[in-house]
């Protein structure tokens, strides 16, 4: 099943990154390509939403999904991050430490799943 919807909104958001990258090369000013580019994130960030909703109501859940879910989240977020780096809005040690956090939860998942524990991994501040 790796062609279902769920799976195809997945790749949709793993495909975005590099457009979204590519906004801020356009030859338009500033505020338009800032609004290009945060329109196009905002719309699949939330496909990341969609894409668990409709394989649990369309019961078209998969190892697969599961795996590439999280994957093209950490693209997602850790591209949108160099991006804002290279155009000075984010500090490089603030994006370091997310970015960090990020490496450092899924490799506890991962961890975890070959230990064979079935909890949740959260960092509660």
């Amino acid at each position: 099943m790796f062609l279902t919807l769920p799976t195809l909104l997945t790749w949709a958001r793993i495909v975005a990154i590099p457009l979204i990258v590519g906004v801020f090369y356009l030859p338009l000013d500033a505020a338009t390509r800032n609004l290009i580019a945060t329109v196009m994130f905002v719309v699949f960030a939330a496909t990341d939403w969609l894409d668990g909703w409709l394989a649990r109501r369309l019961n078209q859940t998969s190892a697969f999904g599961a795996f590439l879910d999280p994957v093209a989240d950490k693209f997602l977020v850790c591209a949108s991050l160099l991006v804002l780096v290279k155009l000075d809005r984010v500090d490089v040690l603030i994006a370091l430490v997310i970015i960090g956090r990020e490496i450092a939860i899924s490799s506890l998942r991962e961890w975890m799943a070959q230990i064979g524990a079935s909890r949740s991994v959260a960092v509660h501040m």
